[in-house]
């Protein structure tokens, strides 16, 4: 049996991750506040392909949910689920696998860097996404508080998204030395 090559590894192994944000994020836990597992996904995404990899498989989620096929929650699709109010959390994913990613390379892929790292990434990914809510709601309806945005898009995803980031990471840990 011949050897897998190093480009058709990192293509296998950036579809797989793309494929996992696209299955998390059709998984709704049903709460006061519905979640999906998107942010489990793109941090543990970050966390095993490192910065390049991991952003590329975001990236190719996002694209491919611009493009029309349904990858976003709730089976949506399409340019306007990106240009929207809440858009800015999907771009915000690409911090999320950039900031972890690269932690992960540079200082390995130790509990102590992954949780600090993706924590920070999911930090980074809600200011994104709060600026871009606060700019598209006030530019099509009106002017917007960020306390409002923060306690409708933010406070409740928290204590979840703490969850899912200690889940990727654990999971890292788990899987790292397959993903070489």
């Amino acid at each position: 049996m011949s050897k897998i090559s190093g480009s058709t590894k990192n293509i296998s192994y950036i579809a797989m991750c793309t494929a996992l944000i696209t299955v998390c994020a059709w998984i709704a836990v049903p709460s006061v506040v519905p979640f999906t597992l998107q942010t489990f996904a793109v941090a543990a995404a970050g966390g095993l392909l490192g910065a390049k990899r991991g952003t590329l498989s975001v990236l190719i989620y996002i694209l491919l949910g611009a493009i029309g096929l349904p990858v976003f929650a709730s089976f949506k699709s399409g340019a306007e689920v990106i240009l929207g109010a809440t858009g800015g959390y999907v771009i915000g994913f690409l911090f999320l696998a950039l900031i972890s990613g690269f932690a992960a390379e540079r200082f390995g892929r130790k509990m102590r860097v992954l949780i600090p790292s993706m924590l920070a990434g999911v930090a980074v990914c809600y200011a994104f996404g709060t600026v871009w809510y606060i700019c598209i709601y006030s530019a099509n309806t009106g002017s917007i508080g960020i306390i409002s945005v923060l306690l409708k898009c933010v406070f409740p995803f928290i204590i979840p998204d703490i969850i899912k980031i200690m889940l990727a990471a654990l999971c890292v840990k788990k899987l790292i030395r397959f993903v070489k």
